[in-house]
């Protein structure tokens, strides 16, 4: 898997995984019900960076991202590209049968390519959320989570440092903006439970000194797509006020990667549906933690594909794109976090469309 883990790339799956339950990284843990992480005064510069720490250099942590998956042959195609970069981890954005009763049949694909120990993390979409197109509590009893140290509700509203002893990134997955059985979105408004819970989790990764935050979820606010900003506004304003280093999505069924993202005297926030040259943090490829937040909607995962909506009025936002009018690729976004870096890469499972970009602290 990872580099982080210690395990050989030439070893066996039979060894590797061997070599994984020696550590004790398989351990599942299920959360129960969230418990706000300890948070206090952020350790950092000015700029928003984390100051360096004094552990070690440590090997990267690298992991695997996407969304909108269905059970056809593109999304085994995903899943073999995720096996060739053997990552430590995966992160499900939701979206994964598409059909009720194939809880079982998407899990025994995902178990058939990755190996029935591979730490497939998921957090729930809206096609599974509410039951009508699948069950999350379905889908997170046989896929169960694998990463040690996860705080909160496995599948809806959950955090984990990575690796558990001197974590590099500390993966906060939540669920605004999706129905549950009640037919009631999760209530992620300014000051409710959820917003002071997801606070809590980031501030709670500056106070450890951890240096870098990623943020994933099902639905983006920003997109070249047909949706509205589902998080809501003030939500996604919270992510970028807390100077998240990258959000994961999908939902919208393309490749979408904005600039950095951030707040000044000139953007004090970002609103939907609009562009602000203001907000731009940083630009290009090559970006510089603390100048704003990056937006990767990765909802290729292996379902038909949306059209690309170029002339959104966000457009401006975004530094890349892809969909199904535009570059068609199906894929996955492979992330490798290390103490002085966060690079992510585009890698095709069928198309040609790259993309990379990489922070550097």
């Amino acid at each position: 898997m990872g580099s982080w883990l210690g395990v050989s790339r030439r070893r066996s799956p039979v060894a590797a995984l061997s070599a994984l339950l020696a550590l004790g990284l398989l351990a599942g843990c299920t959360g129960g019900s969230p418990q706000p992480p300890s948070s206090g005064t952020p350790s950092g510069t000015a700029s928003g960076t984390r100051a360096p720490r004094s552990t070690p250099a440590q090997p990267p942590v690298v992991f695997t991202a996407q969304g909108d998956i269905g059970v056809g042959s593109k999304a085994r195609k995903v899943l073999e590209a995720v096996a060739k970069i053997k990552p430590a981890l995966n992160l499900a954005l939701g979206d994964f049968s598409y059909q009720a009763g194939l809880e079982q049949q998407f899990c025994d694909m995902v178990t058939g390519v990755l190996g029935t120990g591979f730490p497939y993390e998921l957090v729930t979409g809206n096609h599974e959320s509410d039951g009508h197109d699948g069950n999350i509590a379905t889908f997170a009893q046989c896929l169960p989570n694998r990463l040690p140290g996860l705080v909160g509700e496995y599948g809806t509203q959950w955090y984990a440092d990575v690796p558990q002893e001197n974590p590099l990134v500390r993966i906060v997955m939540v669920s605004p903006g999706i129905k549950f059985r009640d037919g009631k979105t999760l209530d992620y408004g300014r000051g409710s439970e959820r917003w002071k819970w997801t606070a809590d989790a980031l501030d709670g990764a500056k106070e450890r000194n951890i240096p870098w935050t990623v943020v994933g979820m099902h639905t983006p606010c920003f997109n070249l797509g047909a949706y509205s900003c589902q998080p809501g506004a003030d939500f996604t304003n919270l992510l970028i006020e807390k100077k998240v280093d990258l959000v994961l999505t999908g939902h919208q069924h393309l490749y979408q990667r904005t600039h950095q993202l951030g707040h000044s005297p000139d953007c004090p926030a970002l609103v939907p549906d609009e562009f602000s040259k203001q907000c731009l943090g940083g630009t290009g490829s090559t970006l510089n933690q603390g100048r704003g937040t990056v937006f990767a909607g990765v909802g290729i995962g292996g379902v038909g594909l949306h059209d690309v909506r170029e002339e959104d009025p966000e457009a401006g936002y975004f530094a890349e794109w892809s969909g199904k009018n535009v570059k068609p690729t199906y894929g996955t976004l492979k992330v490798s976090v290390g103490e002085d870096a966060l690079t992510a890469a585009l890698v095709p499972a069928e198309g040609s469309f790259t993309d990379t970009f990489t922070i550097t602290r």
